[in-house]
């Protein structure tokens, strides 16, 4: 497990967010990205999850909702990675698959397109 502290993973977090390009953020409606300990439920390894109605999926009367959430699991992170190089990398991939969710994108796309 990688010793990390909250304000480190934190900044991890941000620097991938960061490195998503801006014309995509732009796109990015009604959505919240937060850093939670631990996921709910039984998997304990699940290091992100999106919850929400993806861009696709909202029709035209959606509105007034409580934002979407991105959440970034930061223990079941650290327990996976080797260090903390690996940690910003894989934070960086589970920002960009998450957010590829809130496009409407699911896994088995992802997959194919080398996210997976």
């Amino acid at each position: 497990m990688v010793e990390m502290t909250r304000e480190e993973f934190e900044k991890a977090v941000e620097d991938a967010i960061d490195a998503v390009p801006g014309e995509l953020l732009d796109l990015i409606d009604n959505c919240v990205i937060l850093i939670e300990d631990e996921p709910e439920g039984d998997d304990k390894d699940l290091l992100g999850l999106y919850d929400g109605v993806a861009l696709t999926e909202r029709g035209d009367l959606w509105g007034g909702e409580l934002p979407d959430r991105i959440l970034i699991y930061m223990n079941p992170t650290l327990r996976m990675c080797e260090d903390e190089d690996d940690v910003r990398d894989e934070v960086a991939i589970t920002v960009v698959h998450e957010i590829a969710h809130h496009f409407g994108i699911d896994d088995e796309r992802l997959h194919a397109l080398g996210w997976g």
